[in-house]
């Protein structure tokens, strides 16, 4: 089969971008032929081509709500398509999903969106949350198929009106099995090292992650915060400001990921709203404790107590108990972090998620004849 898929932005590697490069590579290894449309000329199209897929960049596909630029893009989704003639559209993200069901609509074409993470989950503010959730009522009718990556985001859509249950299909976010590289001794290092990885962005909230190790100053601790983006400036002068220059590392975007958290003691993911981090489940591959935010659907990978410790949104006093606690038991860290492995292992691999995905296009292809 022939699938084009589109993504909203090009200018960083996210969680997004990281699953649909996954996704793709791996079905085009399957035989498949596959295009991938997004939205600029960043950094992700030379990702994309060399691990050797084919990819386009859109002029008009912008993150923002344009309503010229907006236009412009269905247009140009619509001659793109014209020209690949897929046998299905695979849209992953909020505007890609808008834009590129409009335009697969116009040639009676298979459409399948994956939603990140809702733009009206909770978090988010209530004027944005109510004109996204209009948005999405309204545009569900032209999906063949919703695929949502959290159990969380598929109740969250039907509570909201958006589709019905059929419509609507739960596939959690899964990463290729690696084996652990990382030291297998309970004191990995002598100063425990914290790390997060995420972008600097609204989702995400490093500055609280800061508010809470200031707390707890006593305890000796490194922390490193992977990542780019608009408020990576802002929360490097909150570092400064709390006193903590010496004890936090802004290392910017890294390609060593993997290799960062080989020399970690405990994952932290502290945000305002998630669909199913792909962070967490990379920490959890290393066998890494996992601190994070009981945010969308992460407790549906994190189990509390077991494979880590959750804190509710904003609760930086219950985060910082959390860090002290894992901080101060080095047999706590390396217990929850094997747990989290074993869990990683049985239920979010890549292949599980690879395999859903296609039976879903199997489906909707069956469906279309």
């Amino acid at each position: 089969m022939k699938i084009v898929y589109v993504l909203t932005q090009s200018n960083d590697i996210g969680g997004a971008s990281v699953h649909l490069l996954d996704l793709a590579s791996a079905v085009q290894a399957q035989g498949h032929e596959v295009v991938i449309l997004a939205g600029g000329d960043g950094v992700f199209h030379a990702r994309a081509r060399d691990v050797g897929l084919k990819t386009v960049a859109l002029r008009h596909l912008v993150r923002e709500i344009s309503p010229w630029h907006d236009v412009q893009c269905v247009l140009e989704l619509h001659r793109e398509f014209r020209q690949h003639k897929p046998d299905l559209v695979h849209l992953h993200s909020t505007k890609a999903g808008v834009v590129g069901r409009l335009a697969a609509g116009l040639l009676g074409l298979p459409v399948i969106f994956t939603a990140h993470g809702w733009a009206f989950t909770d978090g988010v503010s209530a004027r944005q949350a109510a004109l996204y959730c209009h948005i999405e009522k309204f545009m569900a009718r032209f999906a063949s198929r919703i695929i949502a990556v959290s159990d969380y985001d598929r109740q969250l859509a039907l509570k909201a009106g958006v589709g019905n249950p059929a419509l609507i299909t739960t596939i959690h976010n899964g990463m290729p099995s690696v084996a652990i590289t990382a030291n297998p001794s309970v004191n990995k290092n002598a100063v425990p090292r914290i790390i997060m990885v995420a972008r600097f962005d609204s989702p995400k909230n490093q500055k609280d992650l800061l508010l809470a190790l200031q707390t707890i100053k006593d305890q000796p601790w490194q922390l490193e915060l992977v990542g780019d983006g608009a408020l990576w400036a802002q929360t490097k002068a909150l570092a400064d400001y709390l006193g903590l220059a010496d004890r936090v590392e802004f290392p910017g975007t890294c390609t060593d990921v993997a290799e960062r958290l080989a020399r970690s003691d405990i994952f932290a993911l502290v945000s305002n709203w998630e669909g199913l981090p792909l962070s967490v489940l990379e920490a959890m591959r290393a066998g890494l404790p996992v601190v994070a935010s009981d945010v969308g659907g992460v407790s549906e990978v994190v189990i509390a107590g077991e494979t880590g410790l959750l804190a509710a949104r904003a609760d930086t006093a219950t985060l910082a108990a959390h860090l002290r606690l894992l901080l101060a038991s080095p047999e706590t860290r390396q217990k929850m972090g094997q747990a989290g492995r074993a869990h990683f292992e049985s239920g979010f691999t890549f292949q599980q998620m690879l395999d859903n995905t296609m039976a879903v296009y199997r489906d909707v292809l069956a469906e279309k004849q």
